[in-house]
């Protein structure tokens, strides 16, 4: 192994920040303290064997169609995974061994199957490079670099097909993966570094510059030509000689913390979520089970989905990976980028969100591109409105439409439609719960449980569930409740055959004359009209109402649509309390990287107007 002892941390600091920084192995073994705070693999069992016992409820309370306990007030799965999809039990496996273990052996044909193709460049990798890159770089950042278990690597960069094997080489050797958005500020940058406790950080070239004030040592993504900082490619060239000789003996454990995962933050302060193997564990292994019961298997899918977010780690770095089909994977998200990749790479099935589907409705047919490959699409991130879903299978209608729901805090999965019956059935909804996951619906001012039919809180357990939030035991409490129910802050009901409709945030709902308006409600409305491209809705705080509704809209190209007129629309659809009040006309709404729309900013934003004009 040639560069075997020739990086350090101490060495990494020395050439890029002129100083030695001495590190105490004892000191820095992570920012997350898991002293005390890790769960036993036997108080897991026992954590598991509550879940069981409330899924073997009287026969008489529970309803087989619903999944409705009304004894407990418990929502239940209604599938049981069979024992080729059951979950993994085993103590001391890890998320990078589990995946890892599904790859084609290196002489078997399979392994020469591209397991990823750059949209950009055409490059690919195959599940034999793929493996071989992952092993040959956890070798190298454990006995080149001195990365141990616990440590938090922090890796900064859009998609790239090295990203896969960035996540999985950290998770191999026990390290805590940590990411972020390529948009996020220096500053956002550093504080998270800051709260993660990161000991090193792997970073494109181009985004390198935003991490040298926060004085950890750092490796890029890619070899450059001045040849001045290490770079990921050179690790895997420089390790890949003694393989798998040289393979570090870590010891693992489900219960060890894998990941640091931030919330989007779109009301309020980003939290990191603390994601242990045994999440990410629980959740590859529902991916897997949703690719076979969809018959997925030998799909092409299309990765535009940021793998910095949990949605697109547990599909594009971690998930897929399990059914060995091929991903073609985009830097960045561009429409018309993303429709010449489904036409040139004939993609079948794309991980989407709710504004890249209204851009297929809107302007998809019109754009000149061959689409007939395209087979299947799923939504995630945000909720997809029936009207919404309508449209795209009218423009569509030979592509199944499937609407899920997860957030970080339940490694990014929750509820799923198996069959494209049920999912065009009902659209509006976004399925029912995955296997493993249990439900309720809690009135929010009193938190009694609620039948089928009656909204309030999801809450949700599951072995996917996060283990906390780091560092925060006030939000962790309000957010995990003694008995590990989750409680998601959205506002949500089941049908009588057990399928979830996920309304609204409930911070965000509008309180206007006492009555509640809900912002997606009215944004599906005026998305509708043929003169708006995008919107969003806010609350107003009214003196003699309490909060109006207020709209920002985003114009179609040459549309002179005015104020008056989007509110007439609006009014002449809906309630006299759901009426909008106000419209600001705007370039672009604010989105997460996931597609949320980011209100807070729209809030600010309403603020500052209001305020410049006294």
């Amino acid at each position: 192994m040639a560069k075997k002892g020739a990086y350090s941390l101490k060495k990494l600091l020395s050439n890029q920040y002129g100083r030695q920084t001495e590190l105490n192995a004892e000191q820095t073994i992570s920012a997350v303290d898991l002293s005390g705070k890790t769960m036993s693999s036997s108080a897991e069992e026992v954590a598991w064997s509550a879940i069981e016992e409330e899924s073997s409820k009287s026969l008489a309370s529970f309803d087989e169609r619903s999944g409705y306990d009304s004894r407990s007030g418990i929502y239940h799965s209604l599938v049981k995974l069979s024992a080729k999809h059951e979950i993994p039990t085993r103590p001391d496996i890890d998320a990078a061994t589990l995946v890892l273990s599904h790859f084609p052996r290196a002489h078997q044909l399979a392994a020469k199957k591209p397991a990823f193709v750059d949209a950009s460049t055409n490059q690919t990798m195959s599940y034999g490079e793929l493996q071989s890159s992952v092993y040959s770089l956890a070798s190298g950042l454990y006995h080149g670099i001195g990365i141990r278990k616990g440590y938090v690597v922090f890796v900064l960069s859009p998609n790239s097909i090295l990203y896969p094997t960035i996540c999985l080489a950290v998770l191999s050797i026990g390290a805590i993966l940590t990411t972020a958005n390529p948009l996020n500020t220096a500053s956002e940058i550093a504080k998270q570094v800051k709260d993660s406790g990161a000991k090193l950080a792997i970073s494109a070239p181009e985004e390198m510059k935003k991490l040298l004030a926060t004085g950890v040592p750092i490796i890029l993504t890619t070899r450059q030509s001045d040849g001045r900082m290490l770079s990921v490619e050179e690790l895997i060239e420089g390790c890949s000689d003694n393989i798998p000789e040289q393979l570090p003996q870590v010891k693992l454990a489900q219960s060890d913390t894998a990941a640091i995962l931030y919330s989007s933050g779109t009301t309020g302060m980003s939290k990191g979520v603390v994601l242990t193997h045994a999440n990410i564990i629980s959740i590859v292994s529902l991916l897997t089970w949703s690719a076979d019961v969809t018959s997925s298997q030998n799909d092409v899918f299309l990765g535009f989905i940021p793998i910095f977010h949990i949605y697109g780690l547990v599909f594009f770095g971690l998930g897929l990976l399990c059914r060995g089909v091929t991903s073609v994977i985009m830097q960045k998200f561009d429409f018309k980028e993303m429709l010449f990749a489904i036409q040139k790479y004939r993609v079948n099935n794309l991980p989407a969100v709710p504004p890249v589907i209204l851009a297929l409705v809107k302007y998809g047919s019109k754009a000149g591109f061959d689409l007939s490959s395209l087979k299947k699409v799923g939504s995630g991130a945000a909720p997809l409105s029936k009207e919404l879903t309508e449209e795209f299978r009218k423009m569509f209608p030979w592509v199944e439409l499937r609407q899920g729901y997860g957030l970080t805090e339940s490694c990014g999965g929750a509820t799923f439609f198996v069959s494209d019956k049920d999912a065009k059935a009902r659209p509006g909804s976004c399925g029912r719960l995955l296997p493993t996951f249990c439900a309720k619906v809690v009135d929010v001012e009193t938190g009694k449980p609620l039948p089928p039919g009656k909204e309030g809180e999801l809450c949700l357990k599951s072995p996917a569930i996060m283990k906390e939030y780091l560092g925060n035991m006030e939000a962790t409490a309000s957010t995990l409740d003694s008995e590990g129910w989750l409680k998601t802050g959205d506002l949500a009901y089941f049908d009588e055959d057990g399928f979830v409709y996920v309304l609204e945030r409930i911070k965000e709902l509008i309180k206007h004359n006492g009555y509640q308006v809900a912002p997606a409600e009215l944004e599906a409305l005026l998305i509708s009209h043929p003169n708006i491209v995008d919107a969003a809705v806010i609350p107003v705080e009214d003196v003699e109402t309490g909060q109006i509704p207020m709209a920002y809209v985003v114009k179609a190209a040459g549309s002179e649509i005015t104020e008056d007129q989007v509110i007439q629309f609006a009014a002449s659809q809906v309630a006299p309390y759901k009426k909008i009040r106000k419209v600001s006309f705007i370039d672009a709404i604010p989105r997460s990287a996931a597609g949320k729309i980011l209100r807070k900013d729209l809030v600010s934003h309403s603020k500052m107007k209001r305020v410049s004009k006294l």
